[in-house]
């Protein structure tokens, strides 16, 4: 019986996932892709889709809880911890908008590109998956972060708080999943408001099916991992004299995972490694790789120079670290972090724009002004474009 439930668990992730890998490969939805897009061509549409993701997980979530059909308290990861890291939030955000820039996507695009026959992204993959298993399976973080991190971390709970839930942070404890509710709703409200203003995204009909697809998908994890199924797979874990590893309530993101998929391999396939978040992991590939095969779009790609390499590789190790520092990817914080109102989350996903979009405008730098510019000039100049500095600061004209 409780291996029925555990199996129960897994296939629903794993066919969510699928689902999601499936139309995230027919579409041109793409988190990297929005940043771009809007910084370099001044194009918001794959902006909005990623912000409608949010504001339909948001809501559905915040209804789900106000039903109480899930239980989001104790998350994997904690997005509601009374502990407020927002120093390892901006730094880990930054890093990971970096890093998908240098490596042309996100921890979810590279999968679905691996799905597409990306040769190019399994390298990606693998490098990213050893930057977060040397984060989360040795004492790398402990070396280099723990101790200068731990500090500057803020204790909410010495401020009468007992997590970093948005709707107790404005509206106190009483009533909260009401209170959550409320705010769930307007916050979903405005950013549809905003997403659909636009009538050239109106009718960009493929990327409102993915962006919808992607806020249900991430709804349908918190439902499978905490709702009636969850509940049971979290309980019988307790009995087991050796539980599988990941239970708890979670969605999808896909840094840590990518490390603990390693963890699996490594073991020789043991079943008690398979988590929640290696099934998403299979089930995104599973369903590029179906949708690629079926609409005749697999093909293989390679890097085209060392350069290309190079850059892609450095870029993966900043996912991979910068994913486990803020806890969550462009999906995993962006989206499933977000959708539980965490205001954490919200820092991660507005360090990881910054972090991205400085990366763009840097790169555009460099290629208009080739030999004339190098990289110190090139960010200073991105960084007074975006009035992060004074004009003083300016080494290259703005382009």
């Amino acid at each position: 019986m409780e291996e029925e439930i555990v199996s129960n668990v897994l296939i629903f992730g794993f066919l969510i996932a699928v689902v999601m890998g499936f139309v995230g490969n027919r579409t041109q939805y793409c988190t990297m892709g929005a940043v771009s897009d809007w910084i370099s061509v001044g194009d918001t549409n794959r902006l909005r889709a990623w912000l409608f993701s949010i504001a339909v997980a948001v809501f559905g979530v915040s209804l789900l809880e106000f039903y109480q059909w899930i239980n989001l308290e104790v998350t994997r990861p904690p997005y509601r911890m009374s502990s407020l890291p927002w120093f390892r939030y901006i730094l880990g955000g930054i890093m990971f908008g970096v890093g998908m820039t240098l490596a042309s996507g996100c921890g979810k695009k590279t999968l679905i590109r691996i799905g597409g026959g990306s040769l190019k992204s399994c390298f990606v993959f693998l490098v990213c998956g050893l930057s977060a298993y040397l984060m989360t399976q040795t004492v790398f973080y402990e070396l280099i972060f723990h101790s200068w991190l731990s500090p500057i971390t803020l204790n909410l709970s010495d401020y009468g708080f007992s997590g970093q839930s948005l709707g107790e942070l404005i509206f106190g404890t009483d009533g909260i999943y009401g209170k959550n509710l409320i705010l769930g709703a307007a916050l979903a409200i405005l950013l549809g408001f905003w997403v659909f203003y636009s009538s050239e995204f109106r009718s960009r009909y493929g990327l409102i099916l993915s962006s919808a697809v992607m806020g249900l998908g991430v709804t349908g994890g918190w439902y499978v991992t905490s709702g009636p199924i969850g509940r049971s797979w979290q309980e019988s874990a307790e009995w087991m004299d050796q539980p599988p590893i990941g239970v708890g309530a979670q969605s999808f993101t896909f840094i840590s995972p990518m490390g603990e998929s390693l963890v699996y391999l490594q073991s020789g396939f043991n079943n008690l490694l398979l988590s929640f978040g290696v099934c998403a992991l299979i089930g995104i590939i599973v369903g590029s790789l179906s949708s690629a095969l079926i609409f005749r779009t697999f093909h293989f790609e390679w890097f085209p120079s060392f350069k290309d390499f190079m850059n892609h590789m450095m870029g993966a190790v900043l996912m991979g670290v910068g994913g486990v520092l803020g806890m969550g990817c462009t999906i995993g914080q962006a989206v499933a972090g977000t959708s539980t109102m965490s205001f954490g989350s919200i820092i991660v996903f507005l360090s990881i724009v910054f972090g991205s979009a400085v990366t763009v405008k840097t790169r555009y730098y460099l290629i208009y002004y080739d030999d004339e510019a190098n990289l110190p000039k090139a960010i200073l100049s991105s960084l007074v474009d975006f009035r992060f500095l004074p004009k003083s600061f300016r080494r290259l004209d703005a382009v």
